[in-house]
Formats: C-alpha cells, sequence, structure tokens
C-alpha cells in the first residue's frame, strides 16, 4: 500500500510523456506534430565529410545547432554500396529499390513519394539542388524511372505532380529533348514562373516556380555557383510558408559527391560549408516558425575519407580518400523541431520515409 502510494505520488509529479489522466495519449511540445518538414540531404557526406568542413570553418557547423542525431544504415536491394537513386528513392518512399532506380521497389513497382503524400494533403512542396534538377536525388522525390539515366522521362513526370517550387539546373532536359517537346511551354500553361537565371529566381515571392539556375550542371560553388544554394533555399521558404496546411521542402547540397568522387579536398570543403549555410538558413526558419522539423543526413558517403591531420584554430585539414565510389558506412541523422527525436536510434534509410511520414500523420 505505501509502495503504490509513493509510486502514485511520483507520477503525479513527474507523469509520464505523453500520458494524460484517463490513459489518454497527448503529444507534449516536443512531440508535437510539425506542419512543415525541411529535409536537407548532403550527397556524398559522412561523419568525416561533415568533421573536414567543422574545421575548415575554425571549430562549428550550424547542424551543431541540432538537438538528436541517430545513424540510417543505406544498403540498397540489390547490392552492399548504395548509389543516390536507391538511398533517395528509400527516403522518398520508404521502399528498397536496385542501384539506379528511381521512384520505385526492387521489383519496378512505383510508390507514392513523401512529396507527392504532402501535395495531395494539400501542402505546399519543394526541391532545390546545386545540381540538375533531374538528377538522382531530387528525381527520387517527384518521378517514377527503373533508372536515372532517363533524364527526359523524369522531367515528364514533374508535370505529373503539383509541386510548387523546384530550383536547379538541368533544363535542356525540359526544352532540348530528343522528342521535341518543349516542357518549358508546358509548365507555363500550368502557371509556372520559368526563370533562366539565380538572380530571377530571386525576384519570384508568390505562386508556382520553375526555377532553371543552367542549362545542364551549375559548377561548383567556387567556380561561379555562389550562394545559389542559399538564395534558392530562401526563395523556395518564401513561397512555400505561404501555405497555411504548411509544406514538405527537399534542399540538397549536391556537389560534397562531386568532390569525393574526384577526391578532390577543397572541392568537398567548399561544398560542405556551402551546404553548412543552407541549414543555417533551415535552422533559423524553424527556429523561429517553432512548427517546422528539420532533418540534416545523407544518402550515403563518397570516397572513403579520412582525417589525418588538422589544425582547428587555423581551419587547415589533411585528407585522404581510399576510393573515388561511394563506401556503405552508416550515415548520420540530425534533427531539430518538434518530434525530433522520433529520429534517434539506428534504423534502415527507408524508416526516415516513415518516420517524416508519421510526423505528418498522413
Amino acid at each position: 500500500m505505501k509502495t503504490f502510494s509513493i509510486f502514485y505520488l511520483v507520477l503525479l509529479i513527474f507523469p509520464v510523456a505523453g500520458i494524460t489522466q484517463g490513459g489518454k495519449k497527448k503529444l507534449t511540445h516536443q512531440q508535437s506534430r510539425p506542419k512543415n518538414i525541411i529535409l536537407l540531404i548532403g550527397d556524398g557526406m559522412g561523419t568525416a565529410q561533415i568533421f573536414a568542413g567543422l574545421t575548415a570553418n575554425k571549430g562549428w557547423l550550424n547542424l551543431e545547432q541540432c538537438s538528436f542525431v541517430g545513424f540510417h544504415k543505406n544498403q540498397s536491394a540489390d547490392n552492399y554500396i548504395t548509389d543516390s537513386g536507391a538511398g533517395a528513392t528509400a527516403f522518398s518512399t520508404g521502399k528498397k529499390a536496385k542501384n539506379g532506380a528511381i521512384g520505385v521497389d526492387a521489383l519496378d513497382k512505383p510508390f507514392p513519394t513523401i512529396l507527392e503524400l504532402a501535395a495531395k494533403h494539400h501542402l505546399a512542396t519543394g526541391l532545390v539542388v546545386s545540381c540538375s534538377i533531374t538528377h538522382a536525388t531530387p528525381a527520387a522525390f517527384i518521378a517514377h524511372q527503373p533508372s536515372r539515366t532517363m533524364t527526359e522521362a523524369i522531367a515528364n513526370d514533374f508535370l505529373k505532380t503539383p509541386i510548387d517550387v523546384f530550383i536547379g539546373g538541368g533544363k535542356k532536359y525540359f526544352n532540348q529533348r530528343k522528342d521535341g517537346k518543349n516542357l518549358c511551354d508546358s509548365l507555363l500553361k500550368k502557371g509556372y514562373a520559368v526563370t533562366n537565371t539565380l538572380s530571377e529566381v530571386v525576384k519570384i515571392n508568390s505562386g508556382k516556380l520553375a526555377g532553371f539556375i543552367d542549362t545542364a550542371e551549375p559548377p561548383r560553388v567556387t567556380a561561379g555557383r555562389g550562394d545559389q544554394l542559399l538564395k534558392s533555399l530562401q526563395t523556395a521558404l518564401k513561397i512555400l510558408q505561404k501555405n497555411k496546411k504548411g509544406f514538405f521542402l527537399m534542399l540538397e547540397g549536391s556537389q560534397i559527391d562531386w568532390g569525393g568522387h574526384a577526391n578532390d579536398s577543397a572541392y568537398v570543403i567548399d561544398e560542405m560549408i556551402d551546404f553548412d549555410k543552407a541549414m543555417g538558413e533551415a535552422i533559423a526558419f524553424a527556429k523561429k516558425d517553432k512548427n517546422t522539423l528539420i532533418i540534416i543526413t545523407a544518402d550515403h558517403e563518397t570516397g572513403g575519407l579520412a582525417l589525418t591531420g588538422g589544425d582547428m584554430k587555423k581551419g587547415l585539414v589533411q585528407m585522404k580518400f581510399i576510393t573515388k565510389e561511394h563506401t556503405a558506412v552508416m550515415i548520420p541523422v540530425f534533427t531539430y523541431g518538434p518530434m525530433a527525436s522520433t529520429f534517434s536510434g539506428i534504423y534502415e534509410n527507408t524508416d526516415l520515409f516513415k518516420k517524416m511520414k508519421n510526423a505528418f500523420n498522413f
């Protein structure tokens, strides 16, 4: 009797999270569902790439503001080492795909993506990248094709889902096609503002935006791309937040991966710091908004990067690569905002879809 009384008293003083009188479940502030989700993917970004950027930035990255950290296992349906197509498809659909596949399962059966589900639930949706908008990662959120190489078919899929904003390169897959179609004209008929440069992109404040910044692949950040990723994110947020029901936005720091494939230390570091600027902008938005879940992760690691020396105060780092391809190591997941704690732990990459779907209560 005495033990029960003490236990009951403890429950009154320190109630179990999420439990109210009568046993009904009530979400706490940390557990409350987000209205918006911003998924930031650093393509090819493992822990070494993160710490190289942190060292070069003299001891700080914006992702350190995140509240929780987890890890995902990223093997594809047919390979111990995933590619970006299968990796992003796991995030977008919750299904394991074969390497190279886009928005389909291991049998090439299409499944709805988290972006398509958001649109179905009348949320605003967006994709922002520093590569072609038809590249593997962005494609996996809106297209359904057996191969990432089918860039013209992927471009055509952008007309099948009511996405509000997409910004990146690759305009030629829309208006310089082998089939002779001009999908830019089709986008205009659907009410999109179709732009050709970043300076045109940043002038758009509302409506639907097809923000092309390059005919093919944009250059690296130090070769003329500049702060495209940050400004594209700012533009996307201006537009998407006008939807009172909320939004889903995927942003990719695409060229961290390309630096890894090239075994180019400076390329990796420059792109990592550029991606971190976008992370900082997203987290600042979430802090002000208080209804936005931030998820920062990667599809895989590229280059087998090792840090062999450095000086945090001087921002110097020494690096070595063991391959020019992807590796199979687990990838960190950093989260901030409502339901961030649900992304802690170690899990399959497909669970990111399930966790986002649960957060949105779809």
